[in-house]
């Protein structure tokens, strides 16, 4: 059978700003013939994420990250039903999940790698394993949990960083239902800013691009800020550790606006945020999912309670196609989704 793929075409370098031009679209033979053990898997649904920027590098800066091999299909979460079988613990029409899924409109893959899901957990929703109810929601909700000591009752405020993408728009959603009697989201565009505070009910939104980051946080923080989900770092959480409080915590989830840079992770901070956070006693703490999953099972039961009960609301920039895999890569990393990026390969 004739599928369709994605393979990286280049590297952008370790200071380049990805392009579109990265990736090529294939097309190749697959033969349908399997092995016991292997599936036939029809892609419903791609997602592509921030660490990908890291994976496009010859040396990802992470060990538990694997690059992008050039030439070679590019991989990610994704989301399928099996088209056929000779696995025993799945079947024509089950839908499964995967971190490594290839960037093709069809694959063979090993049975044993994949997660059968329920479709009840997200009202058929599929694309939300890819996000609320998935590896982002984990992210969300365990790095609220295990890092911000949000109380409720203790009159605490949080802050969100690139509070409009995937991951702060559910934190600062879980950080409001945890407790936090106000909750402010960063992001790039006025209109981000309205779909955070009438949509998701945040208590503010700060427009980076146009506002004083400092001024305004003074102005909408008045009793200062306890609890800070960085996703992204650099110019962006300065001022925001600036305003914290003595005691506080920053959730270090991403940094994405130090990804095409090449720099340590986490980045450095200026001397000023490095005496602050020592003389404030402030927790800096990187949250990494990965080193959570036993916790996964409850958590994404959670999660799903949440969305389908409507606590927490999801918002999703949905693109269709394989070819347009590159530019909703790329688009994401310049802030052109509000929510979780999606692309949807096959109904």
């Amino acid at each position: 059978m004739q599928v369709q793929r994605v393979v990286l075409n280049s590297r952008p370098g370790k200071n380049g700003e990805p392009s579109p031009k990265n990736f090529r679209l294939e097309r190749i033979s697959l033969t349908p013939d399997l092995e016991n053990g292997q599936v036939l898997v029809r892609t419903l649904y791609l997602s592509v994420d921030p660490y990908m920027r890291c994976r496009m590098n010859e040396d990802t800066g992470a060990d538990y990250l694997t690059p992008w091999e050039l030439c070679e299909c590019v991989d990610g979460g994704g989301v399928g039903v099996v088209e056929a079988s000779r696995c025993s613990a799945l079947t024509d029409g089950d839908v499964v999940t995967s971190f490594n899924w290839p960037w093709q409109t069809h694959a063979v893959m090993i049975g044993d790698g994949l997660q059968k899901v329920d479709l009840q957990m997200v009202d058929g929703h599929l694309s939300y394993f890819l996000g609320a109810v998935g590896i982002t929601g984990l992210t969300a909700l365990l790095g609220v949990r295990e890092k911000g000591h949000v109380t409720k009752g203790a009159n605490q405020t949080m802050v969100v960083s690139g509070a409009a993408g995937a991951c702060g728009s559910l934190a600062g959603q879980i950080g409001r239902l945890d407790g936090c009697v106000r909750v402010v989201g960063i992001c790039g565009s006025d209109e981000k800013c309205k779909a955070l505070v009438e949509d998701l009910g945040f208590s503010a939104a700060v427009n980076y691009r146009s506002e004083d980051i400092s001024a305004r946080l003074q102005d909408i923080c008045p009793d200062g800020v306890d609890v800070y989900f960085d996703n992204v770092g650099g110019a962006v959480s300065e001022p925001v550790i600036e305003q914290m409080n003595k005691g506080g915590h920053v959730i270090l989830c991403g940094q994405i606006s130090q990804y095409n840079k090449d720099v340590p992770y986490p980045p450095p901070l200026s001397d000023k945020t490095q005496e602050i956070l020592q003389s404030r006693s402030i927790m800096r703490e990187r949250f990494m999912v990965l080193s959570y999953m036993s916790k996964a099972e409850a958590a994404l039961f959670e999660l799903s309670q949440l969305v389908k009960s409507a606590q927490i609301k999801v918002l999703e920039t949905v693109v269709n196609g394989i070819e347009n895999m590159g530019v909703a890569f790329c688009s994401m990393m310049r802030g052109g989704n509000i929510g979780k990026q999606i692309v949807k390969i096959s109904d």
